[in-house]
């Protein structure tokens, strides 16, 4: 079982901010540092200073760190065209010496659209675009040096394209994710190194990692290939009095939190580990950090229920 921290910028964030909670995760020895891909904030907070661009923090994190992974839960399809995106990721990967993983969704926040003057199609293109952006994107990687890539689809032609550059990895990890129960699970068969669920509940998990597997064995492809993962919201404390603390401190309920993430002490955060571990056979948790002041809370975790995983 791996922890990795999860971020949520556009909820309030500068680079800086990142970078300290990148180098607190790394030196705790965490597998990953990912953020989410959102212009626009959401809820009572007031998002300041304003959003930051994943792909543009991670060529910073790049050379400002220098073991941890780094990647999105998850780039928006609609935000890129997937060509100049497929150069940004692995010039990223390049610069960190491929340590980057990426998460790629349809895109869904109507709102940070329309902020932005960013198109949101209906729910139909936006799937048809993000599959074609996982054939181009993926494609362009592939392709032999030397060679070239063409590729037409409905909404992307490419012609002749060098595919340059390369990422350092000989394949970037995929990540695809969210509950659809049909393309979703298509498209992860096909293309996903690892499949990730967003603040789902376990019963809804089983359900979906199920059809992720079935998806894999109608094409042929072994289910173990991909590895599963969920990403929930963490406040975890020594004594009762540091938990209801940090929930108070990110707007929420501590029995709220214990039904819904990963909420209480070390103890009881091990044992709901275990049942998510027991029902779906997750490999890697994504602890949501909503606040990025409290660098104790992510060293705390790190010693704390990390040894017990």
């Amino acid at each position: 079982m791996e922890l990795r921290i999860f971020t949520e910028p556009q909820q309030g964030a500068s680079y800086d901010d990142l970078l300290r909670v990148a180098r607190t995760a790394e030196d705790a020895g965490y597998g990953a540092f990912f953020r989410s891909d959102h212009y626009l904030k959401m809820g009572p907070v007031d998002g300041l200073p304003g959003p930051t661009d994943p792909w543009i923090t991670f060529a910073g994190l790049a050379r400002d760190t220098t073991t941890i992974r780094l990647g999105t839960l998850m780039t928006a399809a609609t935000f890129r065209y997937p060509g100049p995106l497929a150069i940004s990721v692995a010039q990223v990967d390049q610069m960190s010496g491929g340590r980057v993983e990426f998460g790629i969704g349809a895109g869904w926040y109507e709102g940070e659209h329309t902020a932005y003057g960013i198109p949101f199609p209906s729910l139909g293109e936006r799937f048809e675009r993000y599959e074609e952006q996982l054939a181009v994107i993926t494609g362009l990687w592939e392709t032999p040096l030397g060679g070239t890539f063409s590729f037409e689809g409905k909404h992307y032609t490419l012609t002749d394209s060098p595919a340059l550059p390369k990422p350092a990895q000989e394949r970037v990890p995929v990540l695809i994710g969210g509950m659809g129960a049909r393309r979703t699970p298509a498209l992860a068969a096909s293309y996903a190194t690892e499949f990730n669920l967003p603040f789902a509940g376990v019963d809804a998990a089983v359900e979906q990692f199920a059809r992720v597997d079935a998806a894999c064995e109608e094409i042929g492809r072994d289910p173990r290939e991909i590895i599963r993962s969920v990403a929930l919201v963490a406040c975890v404390g020594r004594t009762d009095a540091d938990v209801a603390r940090r929930a108070a401190a990110i707007g929420r309920e501590v029995d709220e939190l214990k039904q819904n993430g990963l909420a209480g002490t070390a103890a009881e955060v091990v044992d709901r580990i275990g049942t998510w571990r027991e029902a779906t056979g997750v490999q890697r948790v994504y602890l949501q950090t909503l606040d990025l002041a409290d660098l104790d809370h992510i060293t705390e975790i790190a010693a704390d229920v990390a040894p017990q995983l």
